[in-house]
């Protein structure tokens, strides 16, 4: 176990960040023993409230369970786990040791975006659709400025999944943008052929505004899945 001293700031949260990693990353599997309170706040050199407090996160992340008076063992997160692992954020630009959780995030992305274009060509209302074009506007008017791209490319796709009027669509759009899953930034130039494929925009735009739902998910398919394909590739080299 390669676990070493914590700074005396937020000391929980650096023993449970320290433990979750150990745990996703396999330094202990499932049905194994964690030390115990006094071995952890030992090597940690933190005191035990510190280590209880952090045992308890991690038994809400379902990582390990918590025998009263007996072993906390740990539990295997692919089964165990939900997205809330992903949102447990202890440290700026932390990142879960999971090689390939970017290239899945934006498989997710894609997913969600493809169908919540569906739908907000289905569901959306006059005012939703004018919305939609008027944010695509915006996003075509910052090009070539990748950040600014960026950010009103943001704006478009709040009013997209916004309109598809589905709350969990929309409270993993918000996660994923707001920087809480812990996956690292994805920076614009990652996604340069999204994001400059102005007239791939307008047409999903023209689509939803049309109320053509198979449309619009084919379009968003296309132009979500470019970034994929591309943080695939670099997984493989």
């Amino acid at each position: 176990m390669n676990l070493r001293p914590v700074p005396r700031s937020s000391v929980s949260d650096h023993v449970f960040g320290q433990l979750r990693d150990a745990i996703v990353s396999g330094t202990y599997a499932p049905g194994d023993p964690l030390p115990s309170e006094r071995e952890l706040g030992a090597v940690l050199t933190v005191n035990r409230h510190a280590v209880r407090e952090a045992l308890r996160r991690l038994q809400q992340l379902g990582l390990v369970r918590v025998s009263q008076g007996g072993a906390t063992r740990v539990l295997d997160w692919r089964v165990h786990a939900g997205l809330d692992l992903a949102m447990s954020l202890t440290q700026v630009d932390e990142v879960l040791p999971i090689d390939t959780l970017v290239r899945d995030v934006l498989e997710m992305r894609a997913c969600i975006g493809t169908d919540a274009a569906r739908l907000c060509a289905l569901r959306a209302d006059p005012a939703t659709r004018a919305a939609v074009t008027g944010a695509v506007t915006g996003y075509v008017g910052a090009a070539p400025d990748l950040d600014r791209m960026d950010q009103a490319n943001i704006a478009l796709w709040r009013q997209i999944v916004q309109g598809s009027g589905n709350t969990a669509y929309l409270l993993a759009f918000n996660s994923l943008v707001g920087g809480a899953l812990a996956v690292g930034r994805v920076p614009p130039q990652r996604r340069t052929a999204e994001l400059l494929d102005t007239a791939g925009h307008r047409r999903l735009a023209a689509l939803i505004a049309d109320g053509d739902g198979d449309g619009a998910a084919g379009q968003a398919h296309t132009l979500l899945t470019a970034p994929v394909t591309a943080a695939t590739e670099r997984t493989r080299t």
